[in-house]
């Protein structure tokens, strides 16, 4: 039962004293805060789930959640934290968001944060230091833009031809576009890689970026790391297929979804990690007292069919380091 409904029925009862309705305690609202879409992040957001129960809080029984998901218009930001904190929600969860993590440090210095961010968290400012965050914020620290070069490594393994990447960039997503194009100025030309930069915010600019692909014909796409391109998977399996043009992803659900390969940390673990620190936060703790944790488990998927289909044939020294071979 949902809880509106749940309030709905009680102020409907007469056989409840109001006094009896008054000492009804009011649940925790945690506000889950998400840059991609429902329909593409239900597994991660059931991650999320996973770690608050671990904690002992499980939606509609002891914590509300209230669900935001951005669909990559970072510019809503803004006006959502000060809702939040207009309302006072109990924590603020971003995981995998490093736009929305900032908006809401900005946005308040009192309501909790849990934070899941691919950037360093003290560069970004969100904490003093990954053993003393100091602040209202704390949560994990996974691995993206160190992972740049490892993964424009695999993809010229994979495809020693290659010679021309295109780079495809959230501008929405300032820290991690920076990020993302500073690695790749260091490791590109140490491999021997020409590259381009294109950016694209919504699902028309992705449709738009493919045009220009179309023209240009680079020999692969290297999609940055953003919530909002992890949730428009099955938008780049289509073009990708429908131009042939092999690309690398940091999601494994981009490679599930018909992406050629992808190498990042385990996405669902860090948002059950965050889950888990939400519910400490509710607990009790504070989040100046709670160590920023770095999560370094990562994952290199590799879908099979598609490489078949774009006429790759895949070296055994990537498959023997696999960890998911999509067949």
């Amino acid at each position: 039962m949902r809880r509106r409904d749940f309030i709905k029925g009680i102020a409907g009862s007469a056989a409840w004293p109001i006094i009896a309705r008054a000492q009804q305690p009011a649940l925790p609202v945690v506000a889950f805060i998400n840059g991609g879409t429902l329909e593409a992040s239900a597994r991660k957001a059931a991650s999320f789930r996973a770690g608050l129960s671990e904690v002992g809080y499980v939606e509609g029984q002891n914590v509300v959640l209230e669900y935001h998901w951005l669909e990559g218009h970072y510019d809503r930001l803004p006006a959502l934290m000060a809702d939040l904190v207009r309302r006072g929600v109990a924590v603020i969860a971003t995981p995998g968001s490093t736009p929305a993590a900032l908006a809401a440090k900005t946005a308040t210095t009192t309501i909790p944060i849990a934070f899941g961010a691919g950037e360093d968290p003290v560069r970004l400012g969100l904490v003093s230091s990954l053993a003393r965050p100091g602040g209202n914020a704390t949560g994990i620290n996974f691995f993206v833009n160190e992972l740049i070069t490892k993964r424009l490594r695999l993809l010229h393994d994979l495809i020693p031809k290659a010679a021309h990447i295109t780079v495809l960039v959230n501008p929405a997503n300032a820290p991690t576009t920076e990020a993302t194009i500073h690695e790749m100025e260091k490791a590109a030309p140490a491999m021997g890689l020409q590259y381009q930069v294109l950016n694209a915010a919504t699902a028309s600019e992705i449709n738009t970026a493919f045009a220009a692909f179309r023209r240009e014909r680079p020999d692969a796409l290297f999609v940055a790391p953003d919530g909002f391109f992890a949730s428009r998977a099955v938008q780049f399996a289509i073009l990708t297929a429908r131009d042939r043009i092999p690309a690398t992803y940091s999601d494994r659900d981009c490679v599930a979804a018909g992406g050629l390969m992808s190498y990042g940390t385990d996405i669902p673990e860090m948002f059950r990690q965050v889950g888990v620190y939400t519910g400490r936060i509710l607990k009790g703790e504070k989040p100046a007292e709670i160590p920023v944790a770095q999560l370094a488990k990562f994952e290199f998927a590799i879908n099979l069919e598609t490489a078949q289909a774009l006429g790759i044939e895949v070296p055994s020294g990537l498959l023997s380091i696999a960890d998911e071979v999509i067949e």
